[in-house]
């Protein structure tokens, strides 16, 4: 992909088909590295799953029978002489203490870098496409941190107003891109 923001909204999106309420989307930057790492709450995955998960020609869909997401971010990473693991509990296994978590670190200074991109139109993205899902989202970064947590905006709304609504879509739009500017921020 041609930015990490792709792989963002790619793998989150995966974690509310398998079933997460809360995806929590991290990324900590510092001059030299960017980690990206992305949490959920959803059925997790098998240790078969998991070994399975980085072929590119495995995928729990139907619609179609490659999956191309993890091994993506994966070789992003690696092409950067940085890192990727993923950590997973299955419900079956795991009834009460169950997820998936992925990490993949990149090291920005390698030719082979790929930019963060668009990551306001990601996350607006998986909130519209997934309104009634929860998302974290925290960028740290040493001029500061960008936030947004949908669970304080479904409390500040209230019940009678989703997520997707259009005014409310581009309120967080502008609402990131704000924080964005105010840290100086440049992907």
């Amino acid at each position: 992909m041609k930015e990490i923001s792709l792989n963002i909204l790619d793998i989150a999106k995966n974690s509310t088909k398998a079933g997460a309420t809360l995806t929590q989307i991290t990324i900590d930057e510092t001059e030299n590295t960017l980690t990206l790492i992305i949490e959920d709450n959803g059925c997790g995955m098998t240790e078969e799953q998991v070994k399975s998960v980085c072929d590119p020609f495995f995928t729990s869909r139907t619609t179609r029978k490659v999956g191309m997401g993890i091994p993506l971010l994966k070789l992003s990473a690696e092409q950067t002489e940085g890192s990727f693991e993923i950590v997973s509990k299955a419900q079956s296994e795991h009834p009460e203490d169950h997820g998936t978590k992925v990490t993949a670190v990149f090291n920005k200074n390698h030719i082979d870098y790929t930019p963060l991109g668009d990551v306001v139109f990601s996350v607006t993205t998986l909130i519209q496409g997934d309104p009634d899902k929860d998302f974290l989202y925290i960028h740290r970064t040493s001029n500061g941190e960008v936030t947004l947590d949908t669970r304080e905006l479904r409390r500040e709304l209230g019940e009678d107003i989703p997520l997707s609504t259009y005014e409310v879509i581009v309120w967080i739009g502008e609402y990131l891109k704000e924080q964005y500017e105010t840290i100086n921020y440049n992907s």
